[in-house]
């Protein structure tokens, strides 16, 4: 019973994912149905702490995106990107990485893509080379950011005090050791452009090359007034939602009793409450100081896209947790003994998921607290936690395409079997290479 169960659970996912959008989240819905109905399982709760964390942390970062913040913060990274066209497969990727890390989401490499696209283009250095691992970097950036719902996800499931410390402390280094090797990957990937028959063939076409040619830098954007006063509000957010989790006995505590989704059964405050509260205060501040309108900010572009997170997750979220749930003792027995020998055998199965679920935060909702079952330490989970970056392999996600797009030379491309494009070798690198350096750290950080 457990494989046709199974088969319906993947079913689902697939089509979701085929049908992008909203799809993973009706698709889940639909999968959940025939689990009550037709199988006669009991459901588990919804997934409403990544819900709330998604809502909260995207509206905040819409907000900075309405202010001008977002703006500003791309035209920093757009000078170091332009600073040393040379190097621009390791700059670009780095500057990426860290831009994500600090806003919390990989969405902000659409701005940077087509710089990096033009000045890699103009230094006839190939642009697949830095494009193809600057949107894996735009992706790793989100195991370990502090503003993303996917560690805000991870922190709740490990539920235990300085657990986004641990987090950043080991994901971060690990990441950034990731991307390096990943940019050596992809160093030498390719024909040089010059060489390349695509490149030469586009080189024939006067305006194609007069465009390659001429320099395209022009004017800085004009920034809204308080575009550097939302940055300064956003990023004390990220410092106190770090100081929380850092230093527990800073934040107000209770009297013990149930749990609740704002409050642990200890009394301390949950970092969904913490989450919601600071970032939401932060919104409001930014309104407020920078005089943005709500309108703006309902309509960046950002928060539009938070529906369709919020969907997805509430639907296949809830349909995985309670299969995984009423199969939970066959699931153990089967991949208790092998996970609990060898810990990095359970990235596998993190990864494979990844792949079809296209979140992170929804793999980390559906895979973690499985592993958390199977007896891993919450090092080796953390170690593992790069793995839900997969959602590269199908190339179906929306960065992908873009970078495809913004590379009008061509190089940057899906391979003929799909699964051969540009950016799995650098993304496997990358992954496979931080999650050693993670089980590496925390073997002795943790």
């Amino acid at each position: 019973m457990i494989w046709i169960e199974f088969a319906v659970l993947i079913g689902m996912i697939l089509i979701g994912s085929q049908m992008k959008g909203i799809g993973l989240g009706v698709m889940g819905m639909v999968g959940l149905f025939i689990f009550l109905f037709v199988f006669k399982m009991k459901p588990t709760d919804p997934p409403l702490d990544v819900m709330l964390i998604i809502m909260a942390i995207v509206t905040t970062a819409a907000t900075l995106q309405a202010s001008g913040g977002l703006d500003y913060l791309v035209s920093l990274a757009e000078k170091i990107i332009r600073s040393n066209p040379s190097n621009i497969t390791f700059i670009a990727p780095f500057t990426v990485y860290f831009l994500c890390l600090f806003a919390g989401t990989a969405h902000i490499v659409y701005s940077l893509l087509p710089i990096i696209s033009e000045v890699s283009a103009k230094k006839r250095i190939r642009p697949e080379r830095p494009l193809s691992i600057s949107v894996i970097a735009s992706h790793l950036a989100l195991t370990g950011s502090p503003m993303s719902a996917a560690t805000a996800a991870m922190v709740v499931i490990l539920g235990y005090p300085g657990a986004l410390v641990d987090i950043m402390m080991i994901c971060i280094p690990a990441c950034i050791i990731g991307i390096l090797v990943g940019c050596f990957s992809v160093f030498k990937k390719g024909a040089e452009l010059d060489n390349d028959p695509i490149f030469i063939e586009k080189m024939k076409d006067p305006e194609f090359a007069k465009s390659m040619e001429v320099d395209t830098e022009g004017e800085e954007k004009s920034l809204r007034p308080g575009a550097k006063t939302s940055v300064l509000i956003f990023t004390f957010a990220i410092v106190l939602i770090v100081i929380a989790g850092a230093f527990p006995n800073l934040v107000p505590s209770f009297e013990p009793g149930v749990k609740t989704l704002a409050v642990a059964a200890n009394g301390s405050l949950s970092m969904v409450t913490i989450i919601s509260v600071i970032t939401h205060t932060a919104s409001a501040a930014m309104m407020l100081i920078t005089k943005t309108s709500t309108s703006d900010v309902t309509k960046a572009s950002l928060f539009t896209s938070m529906a369709s997170a919020v969907v997805s997750v509430f639907g296949v979220v809830w349909m995985s947790s309670t299969f995984m749930n009423s199969n939970n003792d066959i699931i153990q027995q089967a991949l208790g003994g092998i996970v609990n020998e060898y810990p990095w055998t359970f990235a596998i199965a993190v990864f494979v998921m990844g792949v079809l679920m296209f979140s992170q935060a929804a793999t980390t909702k559906t895979m973690m607290p499985l592993g958390i079952a199977l007896g891993l330490p919450s090092s080796a989970l953390i170690a593992i936690f790069p793995a839900v970056n997969s959602d590269f392999v199908l190339p179906g996600y929306p960065t992908l395409l873009a970078a495809i797009n913004f590379d009008r030379t061509g190089s940057t491309k899906i391979g003929n079997y799909v699964v051969n494009h540009s950016f799995n070798v650098p993304g496997v690198v990358a992954i496979g290479v931080a999650i050693a350096v993670g089980f590496l750290l925390g073997s002795f950080l943790l």
